[in-house]
């Protein structure tokens, strides 16, 4: 008898319950269709979050009028009514409950709660807005690849750049030194919905690249500055160049002459050699290593000298042209204007040379050559044109004192011959003529 009393007690309390639950119900159905609420506004916003982190959604209200406000999660579950989590996850924490905002934090973020959450508005009808979690996974550290170690200038190589494990897809840029370049990226997706992103540079080396940084350079919103880079080792042919070591200035005969072959290149040249283009290195030359040494100087040794050197890249060769000039000569000091005059206008090319500033003395002798000739030939016509001009003057003034000192020379014996009448008067009458003519007449038979 007293069980069934208390299940009548039961049912009648579970009656009443239901009874107060659909009369609270239906009251609240009925203020809101009495009472309409236009003005509410519901706003969330999208969240981007880094997988390990925290993430917050918020659920915010505008000009409440009191109604419930509720956080679910992209399967339609509760996690928050008001202030009251029916979710068993801890991880989902209040942070803020008030008539105009529910805000939830989500600690340590996964990929699995990557989706749409839903804020939603007791209101008639309700109300929803949606706050899409995006989690980002960053890439694991980039690896960058050369096809080889070492290039030689000229060749092309390819250098290989790959982002794996990220969500999105990262971006790839190239950078040699501080010029950027384009590569070629391929975008693949793995099964668990991560990315893998490899990229491919390539680009013809010179021997200015050698030591130059080949950067990688990944872009990713969950990280940033993320690079790997490589240092680019280039092989190239020797750079040769030759310095005069003595003289200085023009060369002339009896001067020794020396010059150093200066070679650097990647490798090292292990060989430095003097040849002499077109004919034999003179005999007596001394060649050590990368200088040579030539003494007593003439004309013979005219020609090319060139240095070659090499290394297992190539050959290369610089040349050197050697112009000996005449030596140079003393010349007597003049003693009368006339021969100052001649001896200035006759000197030798060289001696004027000589007097040159020291800049023109010191030019190289492969470019001073030709350009001596040209101006000896330009002094010795001008000599030449000197001395013709000189013999021209003495000629005229010759030829003016002969014509002032031409005239008409007579004979005593010719004086009186026009008056007389015959050749005994014009004998007669001759001054100078024979005062005693009749004394000496002398008669022919």
């Amino acid at each position: 008898m007293k069980q069934v009393s208390n299940m009548a007690n039961t049912s009648n309390g579970s009656l009443a319950t239901l009874l107060i639950l659909f009369t609270i119900s239906a009251a609240i159905h009925t203020g809101a269709a009495q009472f309409p609420v236009q003005s509410q506004n519901l706003i969330a916003d999208n969240v981007s979050v880094v997988e390990g982190e925290t993430a917050t959604i918020s659920c915010r209200v505008k000009n409440n009028d009191d109604s419930v406000i509720q956080l679910l999660n992209p399967n339609r579950q509760t996690i928050y009514f008001k202030d009251v989590r029916p979710l068993k996850d801890a991880r989902f924490q209040l942070v803020n409950f008030s008539d105009n905002e529910l805000r939830v934090s989500l600690s340590n973020v996964s990929l699995s709660d990557e989706g749409r959450y839903v804020c939603q508005l007791y209101t008639d009808p309700p109300q929803e807005a949606y706050a899409d979690i995006t989690v980002l996974i960053p890439p694991g550290n980039p690896i960058i690849e050369s096809r080889e170690d070492i290039v030689r200038e000229g060749n092309e190589t390819e250098i290989t750049c790959t982002s794996m494990g990220s969500k999105p897809a990262a971006t790839i840029r190239w950078m040699k030194g501080d010029k950027e370049l384009q590569g070629k990226s391929k975008v693949e997706t793995t099964y668990d919905r991560m990315f893998t992103v490899t990229s491919w540079l390539r680009f013809t080396v010179t021997r200015e690249d050698d030591g130059v940084p080949v950067v990688c350079i990944v872009d990713h919103p969950a990280v940033k500055d993320f690079q790997a880079q490589k240092y680019l080792e280039v092989q190239y042919k020797p750079e040769v160049t030759i310095k005069v070591e003595f003289p200085q200035g023009l060369i002339r005969e009896g001067e020794n002459l020396e010059l150093t072959c200066q070679a650097k290149g990647k490798p090292q040249p292990q060989q430095v050699n003097w040849v002499r283009v077109d004919d034999d290195v003179p005999s007596h030359a001394v060649i050590t290593g990368s200088d040579i040494f030539i003494e007593n100087l003439n004309k013979s040794y005219n020609g090319t000298y060139r240095c070659v050197a090499s290394n297992s890249v190539g050959e290369t060769y610089a040349d050197y042209i050697l112009y000996v000039r005449d030596a140079l000569t003393t010349t007597p000091k003049p003693t009368t204007t006339t021969t100052t005059t001649i001896s200035a206008t006759t000197s030798p090319p060289d001696i004027t040379q000589d007097a040159a500033p020291s800049t023109e003395a010191a030019a190289h002798d492969s470019q001073a050559g030709p350009e001596a000739q040209r101006l000896d030939h330009a002094v010795i016509g001008g000599v030449v044109a000197v001395v013709v001009f000189a013999m021209l003057c003495l000629l005229i003034v010759l030829g003016r004192y002969f014509a002032r000192h031409k005239g008409t020379y007579f004979t005593h014996e010719a004086k009186g011959a026009d008056d007389a009448a015959d050749a005994d008067t014009a004998i007669i009458n001759a001054e100078g003529g024979h005062n005693n003519s009749d004394e000496k007449k002398e008669y022919y038979i």
